[in-house]
């Protein structure tokens, strides 16, 4: 049985050290400042201020399947349900011995307290569900699906899963298995696509799977970053780069950048959406989020870096736009949604040696609005991608963050 080796970057501003499953992305150590939420220019960028006057994401429960979450941080105290931990020798939900999964969950429902992040859905309660990678690949499409499918039986309404390995959907069967379980009982799944844009470009599961959302990241400027990965796979876009956030090796404030961020606010969007129209099926607030996205002006949609667009929630929430369109078709697939789920059971096997498509290759350069208060996608300029599927041997990443100064 090959081992996938799950890789994280945590980049210093001495060290680089690579360790098994990769969150997508990378930390640096940035300047002195009174608190992080002062940091978090985003917020602004998103007018969050607003969007707060509509929705918090009260009611919903956002499922992060990834390190563990430290319950105990000043901005998660009170947002976190007991959870699960599916690792052969559980520590338990509420420890988190890397700290990538705590930065996520602030991302999504940070309170702010004590100068800790302010997450975009402050209301919102996170189910942790822990998971540590560092295994062959039986074990982790095992552990996966088995995360996926608690969330779906414990009331979660959104799924985030900022991690992902390279392979071919085989590879993870159990894992669509139970996406499919999950979309069944009306969970909306969002995945981080990678942060290998610039070299091997490689689809990484489950962002790849269907079903799953697969976020890209774009910097400060609005321009997708070129270490994001592209491909069909990509459905959406995302601030994902220069975020404010607790360091994961020692104390202080760390600037990170990496697709697990923007997965984590793809997420936390989506709860706030949920909260405010809790009669919309999870295909109708996908399309919502589509239909409202950034765009470049004339480009062909979707693109295989933006997806279908930047994730801007406030044109749902404060300027009422986007129709939510039919219950029971997934606006990805534009297929009808199977039958209701039955309880869980044992997932089912997909095809051996199923390959995943590649993307078309492109150019494309393009330029659309700034909205107001922030931006949209301000451009794009990158030349054609190429996927290449690997054989047995398989890296699999937990996706971190990417450092800058």
């Amino acid at each position: 049985m090959q081992v996938r080796k799950l890789r994280h970057r945590v980049v210093s501003a001495t060290a680089l050290c690579g360790v098994g499953l990769v969150a997508m992305g990378g930390t640096a150590p940035a300047a002195t400042a009174a608190d992080i939420r002062s940091r978090q220019w985003y917020l602004q960028d998103m007018q969050a201020e607003n969007m707060w006057k509509v929705s918090k994401g009260e009611g919903v429960t956002v499922a992060v399947i990834d390190s563990g979450i430290n319950a105990e941080l000043p901005e998660l105290r009170g947002q976190v349900l007991a959870g699960a931990d599916f690792n052969k020798n559980p520590t338990g939900a509420h420890k988190d011995e890397e700290g990538h999964g705590s930065n996520m969950a602030s991302l999504i429902a940070g309170t702010g307290a004590e100068g800790g992040v302010q997450g975009l859905a402050p209301e919102a309660k996170i189910l942790p569900l822990k998971v540590k990678l560092h295994a062959n690949s039986a074990v982790i499409d095992e552990m996966l699906s088995k995360a996926v499918r608690y969330a779906a039986d414990h009331n979660a309404r959104v799924i985030n899963m900022s991690l992902g390995g390279e392979g071919v959907p085989s590879y993870y069967s159990k894992v669509q298995a139970a996406v499919t379980y999950a979309l069944k009982k009306d969970i909306l799944i969002f995945a981080a696509v990678g942060n290998n844009g610039d070299k091997k470009n490689l689809p990484e599961y489950p962002a790849a799977l269907p079903g799953v959302v697969g976020v890209g990241a774009m910097d400060r400027q609005g321009s997708v970053a070129k270490w994001s990965t592209h491909g069909s796979q990509v459905a959406l876009v995302a601030f994902g780069d220069e975020l404010p956030e607790r360091c994961m090796k020692r104390e202080g404030i760390c600037t990170a950048g990496g697709t697990s961020q923007a997965s984590a606010i793809a997420a936390g969007s989506a709860a706030l959406i949920r909260a405010k129209h809790p009669e919309w099926t999870n295909n109708q607030v996908l399309r919502v989020m589509m239909e409202t996205a950034g765009k470049p002006a004339n480009a062909k949609m979707p693109s295989e870096y933006l997806g279908y667009g930047s994730i801007r929630p406030r044109k749902v929430l404060v300027d009422g736009e986007g129709d939510p369109g039919p219950a029971d078709v997934n606006p990805l697939t534009n297929t009808k949604n199977p039958a209701p789920a039955a309880p869980s059971a044992v997932a089912t096997e997909g095809k051996d040696g199923e390959k995943a498509p590649a993307p078309s290759a492109e150019s494309v350069e393009a330029k659309t609005e700034t909205s107001r208060g922030g931006h949209t996608t301000v451009w794009l300029a990158i030349g054609a991608g190429v996927v290449v599927l690997v054989g047995l041997a398989v890296a699999f990443t937990l996706k971190r963050r990417r450092g800058s100064a």
